[in-house]
C-alpha cells in the first residue's frame, strides 16, 4: 500500500518538524535562562503541566487521525471528511473548557502539584501559566489539523506551519526578553502568539484545500455523536495513557522540586535535550499511525505487521546513531545553557543515562504502541502504560531518590526501567494477532 517514496514523503518532513520543534524549544530555554535559573525553573514546572494538556489534545487528534486513516483505507471519503470536521470542533470545545479552568485556578494548581516553591520560582510559574493557558484552544486546532493532513500523507504542511510558528516564537522571545526586558512574561506571550498563528494557518488550509479531510464550512456545525464516539474510543484511552504518563512526570517534578533549584534546572535542561534524543522515534511513531491505520482500514493485516516492523527497524537504527553522537557532544551542548557548574555536572549525568537507555528501549516503548493504537488496540496500551508508570516511574523514583539517596539520578533511572517493562509488554502484544482485530470502521 505504501512505496518507499510514499514513506519518505511522510517521514522526512516529520523528522524535520521534530528537529525544528526541539531546536526552537532549546532556543526558548536558553533565552529564558538569560533571565535567571529561577525563571528557567518556573517555566519548566509549568511546561510540565502544558505538556500534559497538549498531550491530551494530541491524543484526541490521534483518535481523529486513526478514524480518518481507516476510512481512507476503506475508500469511504464522505465519512473521512465528516470525521475531520467532528475532530476539529470536539477538540476546540474541550480545550476551551480546560483553558478556562487553568486560568481560573492556576494558583491552586501550582500549589497542589509543586507545593511550596521559592517565591521567585512561584512568581515565574504563575505568570507563565496564565499567558500560555490562553493558547490551549489554538494549539488544539493546530494539532487536529496537522494530524488530519498526516492522515492523507501530507506532512509538509505541518512542517511549514511549524517553521513559521517557531520563527515567531524565537523572534518574539528575542524582542520581548532582550529588547523589552519582559522576562518570563515575554517568553509566554511569544509562545502563545505562535500558537495563534499556527491555528489560523491550519484552519485556513483545512477549509480551502480540496482534500479528503477538507472542512466545507466552520458554520452550521452539528455534532455527529457516532463519529465523535469513534474518535473518543481512540482519543480517550490515549489521552488517559498520555495523561497518566505526564501526571507521573508532574508527581516526580514535585519530588524533584524538593531537591532544590540545581536539580529543578538540571531536570528542565534534561527534559529539553531528551526531546532531541528521541526525534527519530517521535517522527516515525507519527508516521506509523497513518500507515498502519490505512492498512487496517483496508483489511490488509499482513501489510500492517510488515510496515510496523519496517518502520521500527528504521527508528532503531536512527536512534542508536543519534544518541551515540549526543553522548559525544553533551558537554558542548550543555555549555550553551549558561548553567552553574553543579547544574551542568548533574545534567551531564542524567543525559548520559538517558541516551544509553533511549538507544535500546524508546522505540519499542513509545513507537511500537502507536501501531497498536492505529489498529484500535488502545485499551491494552493504556492499561500497560498506566500500571507500569505507577509501579516504575513513580514508585521506583521515590525508592531510588529518597530511600537510596540517589536524588535526581534516581528519578531518571526509574524512568529507564519504566521503558524496559513497556517494551516487553508491547513487543509481546505485537507478536500476537489480537491487535489486528480491533478496527473501528
Amino acid at each position: 500500500m505504501f512505496s518507499k517514496r510514499d514513506l519518505k514523503r511522510l517521514i522526512i518532513p516529520l523528522i524535520f518538524e521534530q528537529i525544528l520543534a526541539v531546536l526552537m524549544g532549546m532556543a526558548d530555554t536558553v533565552m529564558v535562562a538569560s533571565c535567571s535559573e529561577a525563571a528557567v525553573s518556573g517555566v519548566s514546572l509549568i511546561d510540565g503541566i502544558n505538556v500534559l494538556l497538549l498531550q491530551l489534545f494530541a491524543a484526541l487528534a490521534t483518535g481523529g487521525s486513526v478514524v480518518v486513516s481507516q476510512y481512507l483505507g476503506k475508500k469511504d471519503f464522505i465519512n473521512a471528511k465528516n470525521s475531520s470536521k467532528q475532530l476539529v470542533f470536539a477538540t476546540l470545545f474541550i480545550s476551551l473548557l480546560i483553558s478556562f479552568a487553568c486560568i481560573t485556578f492556576r494558583i491552586q494548581i501550582i500549589q497542589l502539584i509543586f507545593g511550596n516553591l521559592d517565591l521567585e520560582v512561584f512568581e515565574s510559574a504563575k505568570i507563565y501559566f496564565l499567558i500560555t493557558a490562553i493558547g490551549y484552544p489554538f494549539i488544539s486546532v493546530f494539532n487536529a489539523g496537522a494530524a488530519l493532513f498526516r492522515a492523507i500523507g501530507n506532512a509538509k504542511l505541518s512542517l511549514k506551519c511549524s517553521l513559521m510558528m517557531n520563527a515567531t516564537n524565537v523572534v518574539g522571545n528575542a524582542i520581548l526578553i532582550y529588547g523589552f526586558n519582559m522576562g518570563v512574561a515575554g517568553a509566554a506571550i511569544a509562545t502563545t502568539s505562535s500558537m495563534v498563528l499556527g491555528s489560523v494557518i491550519m484552519l485556513y488550509n483545512l477549509i480551502k484545500q480540496q482534500t479528503a479531510v477538507q472542512i466545507d464550512t466552520i458554520t452550521h456545525y452539528r455534532p455527529n455523536f457516532k463519529i465523535i464516539e469513534k474518535i473518543f474510543i481512540i482519543g480517550i484511552p490515549s489521552g488517559l495513557e498520555n495523561g497518566m504518563f505526564h501526571v507521573g512526570k508532574l508527581l516526580t517534578a514535585g519530588l524533584i522540586a524538593s531537591f532544590g533549584t540545581v536539580a529543578i534546572t538540571a531536570n528542565a535542561v534534561g527534559n529539553n535535550l531528551s526531546n532531541l534524543a528521541c526525534i527519530p522515534e517521535m517522527a516515525i511513531g507519527l508516521a506509523m499511525i497513518t500507515v498502519v491505520g490505512r492498512c487496517i482500514g483496508a483489511k490488509e493485516f499482513e501489510q500492517a505487521r510488515y510496515y510496523t516492523k519496517y518502520l521500527m527497524k528504521i527508528a532503531f537504527i536512527s536512534m542508536v546513531g543519534l544518541n551515540l553522537v549526543m553522548i559525544l557532544l553533551l558537554k558542548p551542548i550543555l555549555g550553551i545553557y549558561s548553567l552553574s557548574v553543579p547544574t551542568t555536572e548533574l545534567a551531564l549525568q542524567i543525559m548520559t543515562m538517558y541516551c544509553i537507555g533511549a538507544m535500546f528501549f524508546v522505540v519499542p516503548a513509545f513507537g511500537l504502541p502507536n501501531a497498536l493504537r492505529a489498529a484500535g488496540d488502545v485499551k491494552f496500551t493504556m492499561t500497560v502504560s498506566i500500571i507500569v508508570m505507577w509501579a516504575c516511574r513513580i514508585g521506583l523514583s521515590y525508592l531510588f531518590s529518597l530511600t537510596f539517596g540517589l536524588g535526581l539520578i534516581g528519578v531518571w533511572l526509574a524512568m529507564i526501567i519504566d521503558w524496559l517493562f513497556r517494551s516487553i509488554f508491547f513487543y509481546a502484544r505485537y507478536r500476537g494477532k489480537a491487535w489486528l482485530t480491533k478496527g473501528l470502521v
